[in-house]
């Protein structure tokens, strides 16, 4: 009897502490998750980057077909992704399923792309594109030499990168009050983005689109062309139209990109094995309909030219204008601010995920990897918002997505790999979702992925290989941290 007694407290003992210990609290369903992968994807890119990939392609036909194809990968990426998260349900995602597949060194490689660069950087982006198109409404947030305060040679600071910088700090408080705020924000904006973008397509094909302008954008639709100067475009040869596909599709990858961030989140989700992979595939076909769709819709308002050389690549407003009148500008402008507060939002919520797994396996800072009182690892989020701050202040955006996007396909194809190996390294372990076309459109995927990364070396060696450099510091930067470990 009294062992008994004995073994009843401490049974309760065990659970008392184990309640009083922080840990993650499983309070995110499916539409929660859906609405992580799919504000997460949506931010500034989809208003602007048409431009660039008019200039790059030329042809109504293509550049839908960039998108396609984007969107294509995304979803089989995802799909893909689905089985491993069934297999490894919980914090850190991708980082986990590197680990797994091939080892510690391998995941820390991306673990700290991830820090330097691949998530910080876009959390940066971001948000200077939220205080630019703020700027509308607000002109002292316009990046113009009237609103610099401070210049050092050719380094300026705008007011509005401090803006950036400011939402980033209070997004990044309002995380590190539990996780029910930040599920809120997203929920709430991505809704909101949604609704408003479904709006702009449907009103600028009933309002907007012009059969004349439709009609000289698809009478040589299938001819890629590439500019040479701000007003002419000439035929490209078959060689060079892969090189231009890929050097389009940086503003494309950017674009769609950061769906995996639900799965950094895993241990907050709902039965993860299921919820996961059914999010990603919900999420990434939504914003997939929405990219295409939203294209469609421009090269129905405006002629190509219109599109690659709108004013600051802004085609969005450029549209809108053609839709609403001179009120356009302001709508889009707010819709942008809408979809890069929730989007920034999302990657702040679920990065720092990463680096508390990191931590608990002793390859990041030890501190990032404890939860607070609110069972959220708040140093991470706040070591996350410091990186993301100085790259606020860089000024060179468009280099940060051109590295951003050579080092996430890497990974990402390395990630897809992982799923051959994990096939015949593991097959015991429970896979309640299987990778979508196994072993084909996996394998498409990777092959894809290559052909990207190869002609993107080629096309932009400077950015590809500054985006590779900061993936070979990881190399000394592993093996410090092991020794400090095993210290």
């Amino acid at each position: 009897m009294g062992d008994k007694i004995f073994s009843y407290l401490q049974q309760q003992t065990s659970n008392m502490s184990q309640e009083q210990t922080p840990h993650f609290k499983q309070s995110l369903g499916l539409f929660d998750a859906t609405m992580i992968v799919a504000g997460s994807m949506i931010g500034s890119g989809i208003f602007i980057v048409s431009a660039d990939i008019t200039r790059n392609v030329g042809s109504a036909g293509w550049l839908i077909a960039v998108w396609l194809i984007t969107g294509f990968m995304t979803i089989t990426a995802a799909v893909s992704y689905g089985e491993l998260s069934g297999m490894f349900p919980k914090a850190g995602g991708q980082y986990v399923y590197l680990k797994e597949a091939y080892n510690s060194f391998t995941g820390f490689l991306y673990g700290w792309s991830f820090f330097a660069v691949i998530q910080t950087a876009t959390i940066a982006a971001v948000g200077v594109a939220f205080s630019k198109f703020a700027g509308y409404f607000f002109h002292p947030l316009e990046m113009t030499d009237d609103n610099i305060i401070l210049q050092m040679g050719s380094f300026k600071i705008y007011i509005a990168q401090l803006v950036s910088i400011a939402l980033i700090v209070l997004l990044t408080y309002i995380n590190t009050k539990g996780i029910q705020g930040g599920k809120l924000i997203q929920t709430t904006f991505t809704i909101a983005k949604l609704l408003a973008l479904f709006g702009l397509i449907l009103f600028g094909f009933l309002i907007g689109a012009k059969a004349e302008v439709w009609n000289a954008n698809w009478s040589n639709a299938w001819t890629m062309m590439a500019h040479p100067s701000a007003d002419v475009f000439t035929s490209l040869v078959p060689v060079a139209m892969v090189g231009a596909i890929a050097a389009s599709m940086t503003g494309s990858i950017f674009s769609s990109d950061a769906w995996n961030n639900v799965t950094f989140i895993a241990g907050e989700i709902k039965n993860p094995k299921r919820n996961i992979g059914l999010s990603l595939f919900f999420g990434t076909l939504i914003v997939t309909i929405i990219y295409v769709l939203t294209n469609l819709m421009y090269v129905s308002v405006l002629p190509l030219n219109e599109i690659a050389f709108a004013k600051q690549d802004r085609v969005a407003v450029v549209a809108a204008n053609g839709i609403f009148g001179d009120m356009g500008t302001y709508v889009i402008a707010a819709l942008i601010m809408v979809s890069t507060f929730g989007c920034n939002n999302g990657l702040i919520l679920a990065g720092a995920r990463v680096y508390y797994t990191m931590a608990n396996d002793g390859l990041f800072f030890k501190k990032a990897g404890k939860l607070n009182k609110a069972s959220v690892p708040e140093y991470a989020l706040w070591l996350q918002c410091l990186v993301a701050a100085i790259l606020c202040l860089s000024g060179k955006y468009g280099d940060l997505l051109d590295m951003i996007a050579f080092v996430v396909v890497i990974f990402y194809a390395l990630t897809i790999i992982g799923i051959f190996i994990l096939r015949k390294k593991r097959p015991e372990l429970e896979r309640p979702y299987k990778a979508f076309g196994y072993p084909l459109l996996p394998a498409i995927y990777v092959l894809l992925a290559i052909i990207f990364c190869v002609f993107l070396i080629i096309m932009k060696p400077l950015y590809a290989g500054i985006g590779l450099g900061i993936v070979l510091l990881g190399i000394p930067l592993y093996f410090i941290a092991v020794s400090k470990a095993k210290e």
